[in-house]
């Protein structure tokens, strides 16, 4: 039998842009990325801590350094710039490798949306 779990989380960054005219996605910095362990074009789920809304799209890589967070196309509806936001991936495994699988969880700078270092 495989589960869904975490496999990679983005805690509390602040949504930086939100551009109806994009196609859609998520634009995520390459460095929060790489920390995190996601891919480009991976599914991700995102919860909106300001107004409670939980919506899934897939990732873009963004500018490395740059601290970028836009949400594109309709996602771009359910946020406003400054928002916070929680990034989420998760993987299919089967039930004995989920109970030790230990996932990617960074804590960057909310304010900067940099890693901590």
């Amino acid at each position: 039998m495989y589960i869904q779990v975490l496999k990679s989380k983005i805690h509390r960054v602040t949504v930086t842009e939100a551009n109806l005219e994009y196609i859609g996605s998520i634009t995520i910095d390459q460095d929060l990325l790489d920390a995190a362990n996601i891919i480009p074009n991976e599914r991700v789920s995102i919860v909106d801590n300001n107004n409670g809304e939980r919506f899934d799209t897939y990732v873009i890589a963004g500018e490395r350094g740059s601290g970028q967070i836009c949400l594109n196309g309709a996602a771009a509806r359910k946020v406003l710039p400054g928002d916070i936001v929680i990034i989420m991936a998760y993987a299919y495994m089967d039930a004995e490798e989920a109970k030790t699988f230990k996932p990617s969880v960074i804590f960057p700078d909310s304010k900067t949306n940099k890693l901590i270092k």
